[in-house]
């Protein structure tokens, strides 16, 4: 076989092989995409909660002169499941602080590189929040939270679903560069 013939079909075979990816990393993308936009959705809810629960409080201290006291501790719990919600999502959709001048001053393969070593960055950081919220909300889960009467780990669970996410966007944002490709914006 002459090296022609033997590049064409190392090409070609090369090609088959990024087809049978195009697939499974299309629909991870999508996963992605529908993921994100239920962490929008639930972020929202949350803070429609927290908007009646401080309302309460408020209503029940100067109205009432009785305030609910299990009011202030599901308001900070909603902050934490809002906020660390919100914060996988700007993940995704690269709405984080970053720093995009120093990108920019690179040559392209040299923006293309430091990308890569941003998202893998970025996956770490979501792979070690995630496992130390863990080890932290299994370590109070034998306390109560006073007035709501649920588990201390609830407060660290939401950290923990928010750093599965952002491993999952970052995996996401990290497949994108290897295909040229940009991640959309969850709300589109």
């Amino acid at each position: 076989m002459s090296a022609q013939t033997a590049g064409r079909a190392a090409t070609e075979a090369d090609g088959e092989g990024q087809a049978a990816l195009a697939a499974p990393l299309s629909a991870y993308t999508r996963g992605c995409a529908w993921l994100a936009r239920v962490c929008l959705k639930l972020s929202l809810a949350g803070l429609i909660l927290l908007l009646l629960a401080v309302s309460l409080q408020i209503f029940g201290r100067h109205v009432l002169n009785n305030t609910p006291t299990w009011a202030e501790s599901l308001s900070l719990l909603l902050v934490l499941f809002v906020t660390m919600l919100g914060a996988a999502v700007g993940v995704r959709d690269a709405g984080h602080i970053g720093f995009e001048s120093l990108v920019e001053l690179l040559p392209a393969g040299g923006q293309r590189n430091l990308k890569f070593a941003i998202h893998a960055l970025v996956l770490v950081f979501g792979l070690l929040m995630a496992w130390n919220c863990a080890v932290l909300a299994e370590s109070v889960s034998d306390y109560a939270i006073p007035n709501l009467g649920i588990s201390e780990a609830w407060k660290y669970v939401p950290a923990t679903i928010s750093g599965v996410l952002i491993s999952l966007f970052s995996i996401e944002h990290i497949v994108a560069l290897a295909r040229h490709q940009k991640v959309e914006k969850a709300w589109h």
